[in-house]
């Protein structure tokens, strides 16, 4: 990040601004949203599944970002997506049945999915491959930053102001940034001039894990901390800490991360990502000591940032830049074909056999997924690496 401020500081200031202003909405309604249903509006395992998948439904439309970008920037789509996030929080607020939960849920996300893969694209486009890694993890680790300031504002403001003012106050605000960003100009942006949707065999791999990313990780975001609250009690204090542990440790994780993809290289960062996971898991599944959930819970959030490997190797492998923000959006939907159904399926087994049933499919996908990232291999850079774009320098 330190050399994008150097080569092109108006796109280095709108990156820093819109994922501050993303990441701290989404996490609000993050840390809120299953005290909130569970005591305002009482969902129980199959609700929850069924919400958490309506939720995902944008990200299945993901590869509709591809296209936008013909006709829009990436940059004005990320402050129209911070926007749709903003309302959406508001009218979480507003909610009092299952059916307008659903809608303030959906509108978030909508903001929230097409958000991330042009915030990608803009990244893995104005920096050089080899300092990808690092730029993407600091960025990352900015989104870690925003997570710490909104798990705090909901640990000190949740019983003051109640989870509907927190929803309308935040919500509010974040609309208030997206519009403030949509006029936001940029000189000469040295990104590519033109966009391309095409995709191509030669990224099955990077496909294939981008689908099974999205079936570990949502299996994860929406049983982990339901158990949390519906097995354990905790209250939403808790759940507030818990995010603000994740925050706080992130911040300089993914920084870390990024440097050891940079220095070791996505396949070994993804394969001790995967094998750690198996003990999250099943953990989850046979642990009953509090404590050591919140660790493992801690984890995970550490863990998932390997998932930036998936996106530099992309970028590695692409035949040109030109067509990362169509393959980026395409792993937005690929993400979520499963992230639809593993919600729904996963409280339906929760209902039949248990807590440990949800966990233990986790189990089965990441073991899966451990034993395709050793076909990861990268093509000689002379060859099929797109080249750094002119006047970046290294990054």
């Amino acid at each position: 990040m330190r050399e994008l401020f150097k080569g092109n500081r108006a796109i280095a200031i709108y990156l820093v601004l819109s994922n501050f202003a993303l990441y701290f909405g989404f996490r609000v309604w993050q840390a809120l949203f299953n005290n909130f249903a569970v005591a305002e509006i009482g969902v129980g395992p199959a609700e929850i599944g069924g919400i958490q998948a309506v939720r995902e439904i944008p990200g299945l439309l993901g590869f509709a970002v591809g296209f936008l970008v013909l006709a829009l920037s990436e940059t004005r789509l990320m402050a129209l997506s911070i926007v749709a996030l903003g309302a959406g929080i508001a009218l979480t607020g507003w909610a009092s049945t299952v059916p307008t939960l659903l809608l303030g849920t959906l509108v978030m996300s909508v903001g929230f999915h097409f958000f991330t893969p042009a915030n990608n694209a803009v990244l893995l486009m104005a920096v050089d491959r080899k300092q990808a890694p690092k730029a993407l993890g600091q960025l990352r680790s900015l989104g870690a930053a925003s997570a710490l300031l909104a798990t705090g504002v909901v640990y000190l403001l949740a019983d003051r102001i109640g989870y509907r003012g927190l929803f309308w106050g935040v919500g509010g605000l974040a609309a208030l940034a997206g519009l403030a960003l949509i006029p936001f100009r940029f000189g000469n942006d040295h990104l590519p001039p033109k966009r391309r949707v095409r995709f191509r065999k030669r990224y099955w791999l990077y496909y294939a894990l981008a689908f099974l990313l999205g079936s570990r990780r949502h299996i994860f975001t929406t049983f982990a901390i339901f158990l949390l609250v519906r097995e354990h009690g905790i209250p939403v204090q808790t759940t507030a800490l818990l995010f603000l542990a994740n925050s706080l440790i992130n911040t300089y994780a993914y920084q870390g991360i990024g440097k050891l993809v940079a220095r070791l290289g996505e396949r070994w960062v993804l394969s001790v990502g995967f094998a750690l996971l198996i003990f999250v898991f099943l953990g989850y599944a046979y642990i009953p000591y509090l404590p050591l959930l919140y660790a493992l819970f801690v984890l995970d959030n550490v863990i998932f940032g390997t998932s930036m490997a998936n996106a530099t190797y992309l970028q590695k492998i692409a035949v040109s830049e030109e067509e990362l923000t169509s393959n980026l959006s395409l792993q937005q939907t690929l993400n979520h074909v499963s992230a639809v159904v593993v919600p729904v399926l996963g409280g339906t087994i929760w209902t039949l056999f248990g807590a440990q049933a949800p966990f233990l499919m986790g189990v089965g996908i990441v073991v899966i997924s451990l034993v395709l990232v050793q076909f990861m291999r990268l093509p000689a850079p002379s060859v099929s690496a797109p080249v750094a774009t002119p006047g970046l320098g290294e990054g």
